[in-house]
């Protein structure tokens, strides 16, 4: 993915949580956040905000951060241009199960491919197992 090129994309959660803390920050994870003040927008599957939030709660819970912390960092993320799909049943029990299926992942992780698939859009993952099967289904994914 080259920054000035991307102007739409489908962001895994892996990707914005490593946004709230310090030490999972990355050189790439910061050119996806880069993208955002250029005009870019996420799309991402309705299960995202569950998964963001739920990864802060756990952070909150083993004390690495504060509840005041999690507020202020989701606030921060609402913030910017990422949108919301629906996943309607139909599609879950049928389309991302057989992806989840034959890429070997999980539901969730299948919903982000299955995503970038019907949208035509690169894919902005942290997560090895749902980049390698991405570049088996000619997803393009960030460099």
């Amino acid at each position: 993915m080259k920054a000035a090129a991307i102007n739409r994309f489908v962001l895994d959660a892996s990707v914005a949580v490593a946004w709230c803390f310090e030490d999972e920050t990355t050189r790439f994870t910061e050119s996806v956040l880069n993208l955002f003040p250029d005009g870019a927008e996420a799309l991402v599957p309705s299960i995202w905000p569950l998964e963001v939030a739920n990864a802060l709660l756990i952070a909150e819970r083993r004390k690495r951060i504060t509840a005041a912390q999690v507020t202020s960092l989701l606030q921060r993320i609402a913030g910017l241009s990422i949108s919301v799909m629906a996943v309607d049943t139909e599609q879950a029990f049928k389309q991302i199960l057989a992806a989840a299926r034959q890429h070997g992942l999980s539901e969730y992780d299948a919903a982000y491919l299955n995503l970038a698939l019907l949208q035509g859009l690169p894919l902005a993952t942290l997560d090895s197992e749902l980049r390698r099967s991405a570049r088996t289904a000619g997803v393009v994914l960030s460099a």
